[in-house]
């Protein structure tokens, strides 16, 4: 087999395999549960030899030692999805955050508009005919491995074989290093009783034979939850975590009615515990594909029953969705929300849903505001909004006045602040 002879050329240590980076390259590094951390704690130890590099990604659960103070002039980060880990820096200026859809984000490195040198990824080990698989992690990550200059691969025995568009053979690997190395975790959250009433709320506009969108945490699995009693319900996700194999294992998921890809779960990549990570391992139940796919509008709204959830920060009287910063501060990003939004609201009995808590900080603010905070970003438009849940009810915005927003967003707040919302709205003649 001439591929293993060339898989074994390219084997070596982290400490050489770096070395293909030099000052001024971009650095892509695979994201979620797959980050290669052998090669960045490999590519740390190197700072004081280059300058200048710039280390992009989206979220991901490792570690980040290159947006320390002390990097500064040798490395620089872009975020297009900004983690716990890059948080900080991002705010205070050290790291750049990039506003986009994630659906957009592998354009930038097919059109050049983000030259991609160096993909630092994370692979299973070569099948028989010598295709690794991106494993946990196909989104964003296959685009820039296919774009980029050199490609430096983490072949991890501990990372699954997942199916799908979602190999790459190591005829295009420029450097392997083996590990055996566990994934980082995502473990789930706990539910809290006004999380399981906005599930229980979230599950009874789902019907069956519908196709699911959930992201991850406490809200997401408080919906599967409740949906216990559905039948044939299927997924097609940017993400899932370990909530949706129970679905799976109890017949409730079959994807036996989904309009594309009958029969399989279609996701970019999951972000959950080692029973996920063993679970997807070589499951023919699931289709991994990179989200230039799965979060493309337009495939999105083949699913017919299409039901997307998301989550927000803040969501004020006019219907504005704030789900990526607090004021200024970036949190988080744009994601995947206006793509499944959008695909969800042009599918054939369609419902895209914004799903959160009525208030934050312990019950000290409302979540429901009369503007949103100065410097907040409008992730989901006024005119893009349609159905809004929180524990105290459900709404559906769309088409409706201001003043019928108004009125309908109140009734979903803390009763402690629908006084005051009232008072506000009426001062701005929403009322």
């Amino acid at each position: 087999m001439k591929w293993m002879d060339d898989y074994r050329a390219k084997l070596g240590s982290a400490e050489e395999a770096v070395k293909v980076v030099a000052s001024g390259m971009k650095v892509f590094v695979h994201s979620g549960c797959a980050v290669p951390q052998v090669l960045l704690d490999a590519l740390m130890k190197r700072s004081d030899e280059i300058s200048d590099v710039e280390i992009s990604h989206i979220l991901h659960m490792g570690e980040a030692a290159y947006v320390g103070p002390e990097m500064l002039g040798r490395f620089r980060h872009r975020s297009f999805f900004t983690g716990r880990n890059v948080r900080e820096a991002v705010n205070a200026g050290r790291a750049e955050h990039v506003p986009i859809f994630l659906s957009e984000v592998p354009l930038l490195f097919r059109r050049g508009a983000f030259p991609v040198d160096v993909a630092f990824i994370s692979l299973s080990p070569p099948d028989e005919h010598g295709f690794c698989s991106f494993g946990v992690d196909v989104g964003v990550n296959k685009a820039a491995a296919e774009t980029a200059r050199y490609v430096v691969a983490q072949v991890n025995s501990r990372m699954p074989r997942t199916l799908g568009d979602s190999f790459i053979h190591v005829h295009k690997l420029h450097r392997v290093v083996e590990t055996e190395q566990e994934l980082p975790e995502l473990p789930r959250l706990r539910m809290t009783d006004s999380v399981a009433a906005i599930g229980e709320n979230v599950a009874g506009l789902i019907e069956d034979g519908s196709t699911l969108q959930l992201g991850i945490g406490a809200i997401p699995d408080a919906v599967l939850h409740y949906l216990r009693g559905r039948k044939d319900l299927g997924v097609h996700t940017e993400m899932f975590s370990d909530g949706i194999v129970e679905l799976i294992e109890e017949g409730i998921i079959n994807n036996e009615k989904k309009t594309i890809h009958p029969g399989k779960t279609v996701v970019g990549f999951v972000l959950g515990t080692r029973w996920l990570f063993d679970y997807i391992d070589n499951n023919p139940r699931f289709e991994f594909h990179p989200t230039e796919y799965v979060n493309d509008p337009f495939i999105i709204a083949q699913n017919d029953k299409m039901i997307s959830i998301n989550s927000a920060i803040e969501v004020d009287l006019t219907g504005q969705v704030c789900a990526d910063s607090i004021g200024y501060k970036i949190f988080s990003g744009i994601g995947g929300q206006v793509d499944f939004i959008r695909g969800a609201a042009r599918s054939a009995g369609g419902k895209p849903i914004i799903a959160l808590e009525s208030t934050a900080r312990d019950g000290e603010v409302s979540r429901i505001v009369p503007a949103l905070k100065e410097g907040a970003g409008v992730v989901t438009s006024r005119g893009d909004v349609h159905y809004v849940v929180t524990e105290y009810g459900v709404t559906n915005l769309h088409g409706k006045s201001i003043r019928e927003r108004t009125r309908a967003l109140i009734s979903l707040a803390h009763p402690e602040f629908r006084d005051d919302l009232s008072r506000t709205a009426r001062e701005l003649h929403y009322l």
